[in-house]
């Protein structure tokens, strides 16, 4: 659909393509079946086209000529393999952009809106070129980019034209009976089933559904980043929402509080388990399904982003025969999918390992998992007392998140017991006096503490995409390096390609900063010291904070200076 429909409104009848009298009753009409007055041009333009009035190939011709640009017979022409490559399919589904070629700098390509300039500068900025463009109609394009691309996974677009009807969202034409357009629970199931096998598809972590005033927002959450994808009709949102409350086994009738479940599907001959939180809000219940990745448990320890230093440092505290591991950074960080991952590195046959979660996000075989249930008095202590009479090597603890949990904790390592846990802490460091802060004594924290690791994710470079370049001086300068440092430096960046969605990224790894207790910092944490002597002490010591592993990792090509920069944080 041609953006600033108002504009073409004006454009058709200045250029007598339709009567003004006729575009008159055409928004009448529109008005008149409940679509708002900011709708209204758009419906009253898409009802002219239907019903034969005016034509896109007309409106086409007419910007065309208002605009003084080329007009594209796409029948004639057929893009290279290297403008497809360059834009891929997901920008030109979502601008509905079919690129030609490419000639020196600049990209020459097809849109059906002269008008919509942040288009063509968001294009430009993605691509790295200036981007030249001809006309065509909107319906040419899409038949023209699904040509060049070929049909392997289908579009959104072309989805919701399938499951909802031709009109899209809010039209309603008269004489059309709109079958796609209903709620029947048919097209509802495809949607939904669609909407989760592409976000697998995309290797999307979360998938958001929003209700906003005037539409019905869906984003994917790709390598951490939020990304819009084709929202469906907003008077479907009822439908979508109740049949993704029943596939989550959670109360229909229920709207006024929030509800957890999940649900367990099967998408190409894999099993996926979603998480789904339902959260009401003014314009109806929001809901966000967290795909949750088996295979990402079976990683070994490189593929989580360590050197072989910080690799041999983490497999020497994680198979201690005793004391408190912990992992700290924000939601989101990666520590479950760490904690998981040093599990599945020592889970043998002559260990005993049981976890408490809440919930048990991945079940791992060969591994005792335990559900905290609060409504029962199944709590992270009442399991943990229980578990202690089980005879474990290995304990797990979701978080440790009151003083009940962390003395509990505590007394199992002093047992001779290796507990793994998480907390929420900024840096390694810190975990210390979080501990102390919520009532465990010194005394304890020094005598059962072995390592923290804290953490953050950043974003891979594409490994189909990725060039060498040379930093400009702002960029060494914010890290740290000079000139002199290139030579032992491989600086890259992501071209962006179809199969990185043209971000650059692919992928991400982990930053890390470990915190290894020996006794000279066991002495200080006996004796309470401040936490900035504590930080100063082990920065002595050789701890790297995150920054610096960060910088690690883009002197070895692995990530950027934008990625690290915006992740962590400066230490003196």
């Amino acid at each position: 659909m041609i953006s600033a429909d108002d504009y073409v409104i004006d454009l058709i009848q200045t250029e007598q393509l339709v009567p003004p009298e006729t575009v008159a009753a055409a928004r009448e009409y529109v008005l008149s079946q409940g679509t708002t007055e900011e709708n209204a041009d758009t419906e009253a333009l898409t009802l002219l086209v239907d019903k034969g009035y005016t034509t896109w190939a007309a409106i086409t011709a007419a910007l065309a000529q208002q605009f003084d640009m080329e007009v594209a017979d796409l029948e004639g022409i057929r893009p290279t393999p290297e403008a497809l490559e360059r834009m891929g399919r997901e920008l030109a589904d979502r601008y509905n952009v079919l690129p030609l070629q490419i000639e020196g700098p600049q990209m020459l390509a097809v849109t059906a809106d002269p008008l919509d300039t942040d288009m063509m500068d968001e294009l430009a900025r993605v691509l790295g070129m200036s981007v030249s463009f001809r006309l065509a109609p909107p319906d040419d394009i899409r038949a023209a980019i699904k040509s060049a691309y070929g049909d392997d996974g289908l579009p959104q677009s072309d989805a919701m034209k399938a499951l909802f009807g031709d009109a899209g969202p809010g039209v309603n034409i008269p004489g059309n009976d709109a079958k796609g357009a209903s709620a029947d629970d048919a097209p509802i199931i495809k949607y939904v089933n669609l909407l989760i096998t592409e976000a697998i598809r995309r290797r999307a972590s979360d998938i958001h559904m929003e209700p906003l005033e005037k539409r019905f927002r869906v984003r994917y959450r790709i390598d951490g980043v939020l990304q819009e994808v084709e929202n469906p009709p907003k008077r479907l949102q009822a439908s979508i929402i109740a049949r993704l409350k029943l596939m989550a086994e959670v109360s229909l009738a229920e709207k006024r509080i929030p509800q957890d479940g999940r649900i367990q599907i099967q998408v190409s001959g894999k099993d996926v388990d979603l998480r789904v939180s339902v959260l009401p809000t003014v314009y109806g219940e929001s809901i966000v399904m967290r795909i949750l990745d088996k295979e990402g448990l079976r990683l070994g320890l490189p593929e989580l982003g360590f050197f072989s230093d910080d690799q041999a440092t983490f497999q020497k505290i994680i198979t201690g025969a005793d004391g408190i591991f912990l992992v700290t950074g924000p939601t989101g960080s990666g520590k479950s999918t760490t904690l998981y991952s040093a599990l599945n590195y020592i889970n043998q046959p002559d260990r005993k390992i049981i976890t408490v979660e809440d919930p048990v996000e991945y079940q791992m075989p060969g591994i005792n998992q335990v559900q905290v249930r609060r409504e029962v008095g199944m709590t992270f202590s009442a399991a943990l007392r229980s578990m202690l009479r089980q005879a474990p090597n290995i304990i797990m603890i979701g978080e440790i998140r009151d003083l009940e949990t962390a003395e509990i904790a505590v007394n199992a390592s002093l047992t001779g017991h290796m507990v793994f846990s998480t907390l929420h802490t900024n840096d390694a460091p810190s975990a210390v006096s979080r501990l102390v802060d919520i009532g465990v004594k010194p005394f304890l924290v020094s005598a059962s503490l072995r390592g923290v690791l804290a953490q953050r994710l950043v974003r891979r470079i594409c490994p189909d995409c990725t060039e060498s370049y040379n930093p400009t001086e702002k960029e060494l300068i914010s890290i740290g390096m000079t000139v002199g440092d290139l030579s032992s430096s491989n600086f890259q960046k992501g071209r962006g390609c179809s199969k990185c969605h043209n971000t650059g990224y692919r992928g991400r790894r982990g930053v890390f900063e470990i915190f290894m207790v020996n006794e000279e910092i066991q002495e200080m944490i006996y004796r309470n010291v401040s936490l900035v002597d504590l930080r100063r002490k082990v920065r002595e010591l050789g701890m790297r904070t995150m920054r610096e592993d960060g910088i690690r990792k883009i002197a070895a090509g692995i990530t950027s200076v934008e990625e690290v920069l915006s992740t962590t944080v400066e230490v003196e």
